[in-house]
């Protein structure tokens, strides 16, 4: 269906995640981070985007999964996000490998998310859609941070300025 929502597909722990299209700006292969001294759980560090600091984090952690390893299909996902209080910012995240940008199957049908787990942990999952046959877990960006990790990307921010 032509009107269908795109979303860029990612791999994170064997696990298919989807972010819509228009928040992403662009796909980087993985590259150092600097990292910064008492950040906060899942803070990497800044990357430079044209001469923006960009601050990274894993999205493994975010979501609650243990450490990978990085390999040649590792990227970063450099992303819009608003937050309360600070409106729109610049993220990157850390994935295990991008798929493609696609739509969803039967024209883009996204079921709630399963009420499991502490609430606060899993409102960064917006639904489940479906790409050939697979669950895929819709990401929430502007609900995936915690205040204090939020605090660090309005910090990354300003060092650019």
């Amino acid at each position: 269906m032509a009107d269908s929502a795109q979303y860029v597909t990612m791999g994170v722990a064997g696990e298919c995640f989807a972010l819509p299209v228009e928040r992403v700006r662009e796909i980087l292969e993985n590259r150092q981070v600097s990292r910064m001294p008492h950040a906060p759980a899942g803070f990497l560090g800044l990357i430079d985007v044209r001469n923006q600091s960009v601050p990274v984090f894993d999205l493994r952690v975010q979501l609650g999964f243990e450490n990978g390893e990085d390999n040649d299909a590792t990227r970063i996902v450099v992303l819009t996000m608003v937050a309360e209080d600070m409106g729109e910012m610049v993220v990157g995240l850390k994935t295990d490998r991008v798929f493609e940008v696609t739509v969803l199957d039967d024209d883009g049908a996204i079921d709630p998310p399963p009420s499991v787990g502490p609430a606060g942990k899993t409102k960064c999952v917006l639904g489940l859609g479906r790409r050939n046959g697979a669950f895929v877990k819709l990401l929430d960006i502007d609900r995936l941070f915690s205040t204090q990790q939020i605090g660090a990307i309005g910090d990354g921010q300003s060092l650019a300025a």
